[in-house]
């Protein structure tokens, strides 16, 4: 393991050990490389971990989820979204959050289901590996400002941080229901700013680059995360468990 990669590490653990109090937790988990990363190393850390997927029957992220999960083998539970209730559900967290921001709405849905999932197995704190896709340019975005430079990728990820720092926020409001709490560990202020020494060719390598996000993806391996999660492209919340399509048949 190279130097850079065990000061992630180092940097990763310090920031759950800081804002990860509870040693009993849930943990978000939709097997790709964030959340199988974020599972590892909490397990690791001794942390007693149950694994907790949602979305709608033969979803992407549940079968991809108990997929991965064959490897780790760690407590897993899974909510099976009702088509029939989802409706019901999405208005009222819609006048919840009080915003039309879609995908703050999408994913303010995706926490009130894996907090009543947790509520459920009398977990009241729940890990999420948000952070990650912010800042080592896990989404498109990153792509489309590459020929930009450095400037521009950084003026991509401060948008992209600030807008997930909130939406964490809206998140909390829609567990708080089932006297869960959401925590982050990489949007963790320290964290955040050591992840901005790491060098841009860490993360991404052009602007055709598919995968990205290759110092974690680096990291998961070489801390024994399943090599199908390692290589596995993004898949977002919202997508992976169906929950967008849902919501704009209700629109």
């Amino acid at each position: 393991m190279d130097e850079t990669i065990k000061e992630l590490l180092y940097n990763i653990e310090n920031s759950i050990s800081e804002t990860v109090k509870e040693k009993k937790i849930g943990i978000a988990f939709s097997g790709g490389v964030d959340s199988s990363l974020i599972s590892k190393i909490c397990s690791d850390m001794d942390y007693d971990i149950t694994l907790l997927t949602i979305g709608f029957p033969e979803s992407h992220d549940i079968l991809f989820a108990k997929q991965v999960n064959e490897f780790f083998n760690y407590p897993h539970h899974i909510l099976e979204i009702d088509s029939d209730i989802f409706p019901t559900v999405s208005s009222k967290i819609n006048q919840t959050i009080n915003t039309d921001n879609l995908s703050w709405n999408e994913n303010s849905i995706a926490f009130y289901y894996v907090s009543k999932l947790a509520h459920s197995l009398e977990l009241d704190t729940v890990v999420t590996a948000n952070g990650i896709d912010e800042l080592f340019c896990g989404y498109n975005a990153y792509r489309e400002a590459f020929s930009g430079g450095e400037s521009k990728i950084s003026e991509v990820m401060d948008t992209k941080l600030d807008n997930e720092l909130k939406m964490m926020k809206a998140v909390n409001l829609v567990a708080s229901e089932f006297g869960v709490k959401i925590i982050q560990p990489l949007l963790f202020s320290q964290f955040i700013d050591f992840a901005k020494t790491i060098p841009i060719s860490e993360k991404i390598h052009n602007s055709e680059d598919l995968y990205r996000k290759h110092i974690i993806r680096k990291l998961a391996s070489q801390i024994d995360v399943p090599e199908l999660s390692c290589t596995k492209r993004k898949k977002a919340l919202q997508y992976g468990s169906k929950i967008h399509k849902a919501l704009l048949k209700t629109r």
